[in-house]
């Protein structure tokens, strides 16, 4: 994965947080939150969709869910890996309830899921064209990053933005991302600024789509870099996945990665990508986080890791959900203590276009990959959008800092 290093855009650790939604012409509305039938504990990152329709929403971390669309809404579909898929009529006079079971797999008897795990993830990559849009689409996405001093948020950005992506092939060339709103809340503390910069951006959705990205992971030359087994298989939205484990197999001079790769079963189609980086040797992976510190600054890297969701949507699979996760430790060289920070980016896709309402976005309104959101967020600024636009607040924490950016 040596090139993601130059892939990612940079995210300013100078202040974070981010919320998921659709526009406020959206007039129906459907709220509530999801928790473990098991154990009652909310359950985050749950895909909230709206049957019929291409309007999508995750729950956030305290399992919470705001979902808007253009028609009446007469069911909700909630899936999240692990748990069975739950359709449930919508209810808009009130905050819905929705408890999910965790999902029992079992296998037919006639069911073989043995074989070369490489030979598996070869056949899945020839048939990504297959698999994948045949014409290019345009799709509305909500993304956030958020940073936080220990558990403390101290920057907050978010941003509505237009994502173009031609059709399933290796060239992304022509994929784009272009923001249409921003907005932006940083702690006033003057010893919560940290002129540090590390990969991220609403660009990633670009960038890290490893599977028409595939240069990053699935290359032929990378995938000689690993060792890969067969896992226990698992179910998402009630369809059986091929669990496939990942796992450095040299030493090289980058860090590689570690994870699980999902597979239709039934498809070969890709459906979730989890990826964490090697911490082993710290020199490597800094160089994979890290873009700029000042020299008084010692960064320690703790942990990166990668989730990519992709949903089956009219018998194409397509990119529905990205999130970066970033922990370090920073300190000035003259203290004695090293401060915890957290750097998240999340992107979620909210609508898909295709057909004749889809146009490229153009060179001149693509945001790039060398620019930051938290640089450019006046370019976007406008209030009377955000007043009533639709949030999700990533923790009950930011519940102050949400209802400010909403004045």
């Amino acid at each position: 994965m040596k090139s993601l290093k130059y892939s990612l855009t940079l995210l300013c650790l100078s202040v974070c947080c981010l919320a998921f939604g659709q526009a406020d012409s959206l007039r129906y509305v459907v709220r509530g939150s999801v928790t473990d039938a098991g154990n009652g504990k909310p359950l985050s990152y749950v895909s909230v969709t709206l049957p019929g329709t291409n309007y999508a929403t995750v729950t956030n971390q305290d399992g919470t869910f705001v979902i808007k669309s253009d028609t009446e809404p007469h069911f909700v579909a909630f899936s999240l890996l692990g748990y069975k898929v739950s359709t449930v009529p919508a209810d808009r006079e009130k905050d819905m309830r929705v408890a999910l079971s965790r999902g029992a797999f079992t296998l037919d008897p006639a069911t073989i899921l043995t074989g070369d795990p490489l030979s598996i993830l070869r056949e899945a990559i020839y048939r990504i064209q297959d698999n994948g849009p045949a014409e290019p689409e345009l799709f509305d996405c909500f993304y956030r990053e958020t940073a936080q001093k220990r558990q403390r948020f101290i920057y907050i950005s978010e941003a509505v933005t237009k994502l173009y992506k031609t059709s399933f092939r290796p060239n992304i060339g022509f994929d784009r991302t272009a923001v249409e709103k921003s907005r932006l809340l940083t702690s006033p503390r003057k010893s919560d600024t940290l002129a540090i910069k590390v990969m991220g951006g609403p660009t990633q959705a670009v960038d890290l789509d490893i599977v028409k990205n595939r240069m990053l992971v699935l290359s032929e030359p990378e995938l000689e870099n690993y060792r890969f087994e067969l896992q226990e298989p698992v179910m998402v939205d009630d369809r059986r996945q091929i669990v496939i484990g990942l796992s450095p197999a040299r030493q090289l001079e980058y860090a590689l990665h570690s994870g699980r790769i999902y597979i239709d079963q039934e498809t070969l189609a890709f459906t979730r990508i989890e990826l964490s980086l090697d911490m082993s040797d710290p020199e490597k992976a800094t160089r994979v986080m890290l873009v700029r510190k000042p020299s008084d600054i010692r960064f320690k890297p703790k942990e990166m890791t990668l989730l990519l969701n992709y949903k089956q949507e009219e018998g194409k699979n397509r990119l529905s959900y990205v999130r970066t996760v970033f922990r370090f430790d920073c300190d000035a060289r003259k203290r004695l203590w090293r401060t915890e920070f957290t750097a998240m980016s999340e992107m979620v896709v909210t609508n898909r276009y295709n057909g004749a309402a889809v146009a490229p976005i153009t060179r001149s309104e693509s945001f790039r990959s060398n620019e930051v959101l938290a640089d450019k967020t006046q370019l976007y600024a406008d209030p009377d959008f955000w007043k009533d636009y639709n949030i999700i607040e990533p923790t009950e924490s930011l519940e102050n800092a949400i209802d400010r950016l909403r004045k």
